[in-house]
């Protein structure tokens, strides 16, 4: 097979920042997608048959535009458009890079990274209640707050608040030290560090001791009634389908809510539905309620945390089907 080429100019400014260190974006790029990159000054010359260059001059584009609009090329960065690139989607990541939420205390804009996280970011912005399932590390939490900060910043809504189920993970609450607030603190640490890192500490401590921010396990929303607030209910999968219920149905006008969960992750005891699996079932057809299921391909961490996820969706998938075929052989065996 002939091997053509296609020259691309590019500003010398950016080919650090797209590169990588010691060049692992151009290595990666290249393996992945069967071409050889040269670059000479100014301009990035591809070699290698026809798709493969056109696949690879989208992603060379794509990563330039992200690195002129200030972004700093992440591994996961070129993970994600090569992921993209294969399955046949393409010119998608500098228009995600465009839908700017916030920007953090140290002025470092929120947005979302991925395809599902921009779905689930949308969504928010036009349901009442959202559903986001997925594993660790695709920003269901993160982005729910920003959008919520956002959201209290401008006035659409009066207050924010944030839940989630105190359940033992294996250490019993009682065993704790402190007083019931210090046992269910280190449960609400992730909200907390969320909220610092996006509204700072200092503003964060004043709407807290004016009610305006309340962050409560959610054993504390019996029996309220939540009008003009933006609430999040984080860790929905520990949830109970009574405390589900209990929880939906104390929604007020002018509200908005997101539940996060990550079905793979349950503290439950067991034999113990998840509020979370029956809402989903039962509210599935419901127009104004929105349901973003993120995947390993929308992780944000460090890329090893998007192989973790992997692997054990596989595992699971494996043990899913041999528990299966072991049913099988039973029922066959009793007949």
């Amino acid at each position: 097979m002939s091997l053509n080429e296609v020259i691309l100019a590019v500003s010398t400014d950016h080919i650090v920042n797209v590169f990588g260190q010691f060049d692992t974006h151009i290595k990666k790029i290249e393996k992945t997608l069967g071409v050889t990159v040269v670059v000479r000054d100014n301009e990035l010359k591809i070699l290698g048959n026809d798709s493969n260059i056109k696949a690879a001059e989208s992603v060379f584009q794509e990563l330039f535009q992200l690195s002129e609009r200030g972004n700093v090329i992440t591994e996961q960065n070129v993970n994600y458009l090569l992921a993209m690139t294969m399955e046949g989607k393409q010119g998608t990541l500098v228009e995600i890079d465009k839908d700017i939420i916030c920007h953090t205390i140290n002025g470092k804009p929120v947005k979302p990274k991925t395809m599902g996280q921009k779905a689930y970011v949308d969504a928010i912005r036009k349901k009442m209640i959202v559903f986001g399932m997925g594993p660790a590390g695709t920003g269901k939490t993160y982005l729910a707050m920003a959008m919520a900060i956002t959201a209290f910043k401008n006035e659409e809504v009066s207050r924010i608040i944030l839940t989630r189920p105190a359940i033992e993970a294996g250490e019993k609450l009682g065993f704790l030290p402190g007083d019931l607030q210090s046992k269910v603190d280190p449960y609400l640490r992730p909200l907390y560090d969320a909220l610092y890192q996006i509204m700072g500490a200092d503003s964060f401590q004043k709407n807290m001791e004016k009610g305006l921010i309340e962050v409560a396990p959610l054993a504390y929303m019996r029996g309220r009634t939540l009008d003009n607030a933006f609430i999040i209910l984080d860790e929905a999968q520990n949830t109970t389908p009574a405390q589900m219920k209990m929880f939906l149905t104390r929604i007020g006008f002018g509200s908005k809510v997101v539940i996060t969960g990550d079905a793979t992750q349950k503290d439950l005891a067991p034999g113990v539905k998840s509020g979370l699996d029956v809402a989903l079932r039962v509210l599935k057809n419901i127009e104004d309620i929105g349901i973003c299921y993120l995947t390993s391909q929308d992780v944000v961490r460090h890329p090893l945390v998007q192989k973790i996820v992997q692997a054990y969706e596989v595992y699971e998938q494996k043990s899913q089907k041999r528990n299966t075929k072991t049913n099988q052989k039973d029922k066959e065996g009793k007949r």
